[in-house]
């Protein structure tokens, strides 16, 4: 009897494709839609998972952009902790999607407002950015002409870019009800005063991401009309969600959402590509074997794995972060002694030396 099932390639079943397939040699899982070459200028953006993106990338010879340096006389180490040479500008983590399309607006515009500073201890904060400044900054003036600054290179970034590589992060966001604005981290977090009759919890839908996407796409393509885009979606859970929900289930809602979105964008416009790190990390397929012992920090030996799939259709290694683990028992054994670091990373607000710059972890601190 004839099926239009015979005869179809393994990966289109479950148990060649997945079962019996292992995380580190999986086969068939991500073709490239078009080519990268060493030459192109590449911008990374997006929540804290696309940090490994650009590190690997760079690592393999590959052009990653930088229009805000660091000071010349400031180490890697402390670069990092002031937003430097983590993204291709420094604009720290962008969670969502409406974030990245306000980023836009704003680059196009190039102007900066004090409705987007916040304050802390008699200094200023850019609300929009929080963390780039551990101590924030002096006058209101100051943070605001630093503001119109960066938004003029961004504004060069996306102009200038060939290939824009941005990772989703999450769903759930703090919004001003007074403007509108979205920020990257809840008011109170890192400086600013919460206040529940202007601070307003908002968690986007399948509808508005897409459609900012859109809108965002076309104003980027207004300025470079044949820049090339890769989507990802972290496959980082949430530390802690102010909706109503579990957390488990607020992280399902917010990864399922943020994957629909970006199949149906890679779907419909042939200069969009979509990487399945996602799925990689976060199936059931890799039965957790990339997680460290809290089940949401990604081990080197995940983003490594991620990796050597890429680089299996754009060329070059999985080569700029810790080897993968050898087996289960070597994951196992790596993770143990993890619990008391990550809990006193997540107080103190800061990373392991692998481990990805994240204003989300922030969160952990406020848990009972």
């Amino acid at each position: 009897m004839k099926s239009p099932y015979t005869d179809r390639n393994p990966k289109a079943f479950w148990r060649s494709g997945v079962s019996e397939a292992h995380p580190l040699t999986i086969a068939d899982l991500y073709t490239k839609k078009f080519e990268i070459a060493q030459s192109d200028q590449i911008a990374t953006a997006g929540s804290c998972f696309a940090q490994h993106v650009a590190r690997y990338l760079r690592a393999n010879g590959y052009s990653i952009m930088d229009v805000e340096p660091p000071p010349a006389a400031l180490s890697d180490e402390a670069a990092a902790k002031f937003g430097y040479k983590i993204y291709s500008a420094r604009f720290g983590n962008i969670y969502t999607v409406r974030q990245l399309l306000q980023l836009a607006r704003d680059a196009e515009s190039g102007s900066a407002s004090e409705a987007d500073i916040w304050t802390k201890d008699g200094r200023f904060y850019d609300a929009l950015r929080p963390n780039v400044e551990l101590d924030g900054f002096e006058t209101v003036e100051e943070t605001l002409a630093l503001r119109r600054d960066h938004l003029a290179k961004v504004k060069r970034m996306f102009e200038k870019m060939d290939i824009l590589i941005f990772t989703l992060g999450l769903t759930e966001a703090w919004v001003d009800a007074r403007t509108g604005r979205v920020f990257p981290t809840a008011p109170g977090t890192i400086a600013g005063e919460y206040d529940p009759k202007i601070h307003v919890f908002k968690n986007f839908g399948f509808n508005e991401i897409h459609d900012d996407f859109v809108e965002f796409h076309d104003l980027i393509r207004s300025w470079n009309p044949d820049v090339r885009i890769i989507l990802t979606v972290s496959p980082v859970p949430l530390t802690a969600t102010a909706s109503n929900d579990h957390v488990l289930l607020a992280t399902t809602y917010s990864k399922s959402v943020l994957r629909a979105v970006a199949g149906a964008l890679a779907h419909e416009n042939g200069n969009i590509d979509y990487f399945p790190s996602y799925e990689m990390i976060a199936s059931p397929w890799s039965k957790g074997f990339f997680y460290d012992a809290n089940m949401r920090s990604v081990n080197p030996g995940g983003v490594a794995a991620v990796m050597r799939v890429f680089f299996e259709q754009h060329g070059g290694s999985a080569k700029a972060e810790p080897q993968a683990a050898a087996s289960e028992e070597d994951s196992r054994r790596a993770r143990r002694g993890q619990k008391r670091k990550e809990k006193r990373r997540a107080k103190n607000g800061q990373s392991a030396e692998e481990e990805a710059v994240c204003e989300e972890l922030l969160l952990e601190a406020f848990a009972p």
